[in-house]
């Protein structure tokens, strides 16, 4: 693009690395809400995948990938995990994991392995949304490339 504008995250440039298609979209300025990102991109709030990062209690983290306004329920996460302790990851732990800022986060282009859990939710929607890596911007991409580039990960019922 020109105006010096950043087009390249490392999440843009793994789905370059391995063909997957995507839009990158720039929001004209700060995001609120989900409803506010969702309404920028022309999409429903239902169609924005937020990315969610946790810290397990034995040590490690797992990333959770939700719709939208759903919520991760902590019962059937615990359950997944086979674990009675999890707690949110802190601003300083998701940015040190998976290299990006709260806000921007995405399951692609990570700093280091991580698990990947999704909720079934997002199989629902034919096109979606995704961290782009930076603020303020996002991929806009097809269900079917989004599971492609995801490769192996965990799908059930891990949201509310």
């Amino acid at each position: 693009m020109n105006n010096g504008e950043i087009t390249s995250t490392p999440v843009t440039r793994f789905l370059d690395e391995h063909s997957i298609p995507y839009k990158f979209f720039r929001h004209p300025g700060v995001v609120e809400s989900l409803e506010q990102a969702a309404q920028e991109r022309g999409q429903r709030p239902d169609q924005v995948v937020r990315s969610i990062v946790f810290r397990l209690s034995r040590g490690g983290f797992v990333m959770v990938l939700v719709a939208g306004p759903r919520q991760v329920s902590w019962p059937a996460l615990r359950k997944a995990l086979g674990t009675s302790r999890i707690s949110m990851a802190t601003e300083t732990e998701v940015l040190q994991v998976t290299g990006y800022p709260l806000g921007a986060v995405s399951p692609f282009g990570l700093s280091q392995p991580i698990r990947v859990l999704m909720d079934k939710s997002i199989l629902v929607e034919q096109e979606i949304s995704v961290g782009s890596g930076l603020r303020y911007t996002t991929v806009i991409m097809q269900k079917e490339d989004f599971i492609s580039a995801l490769g192996q990960v965990e799908v059930g019922d891990f949201a509310e």
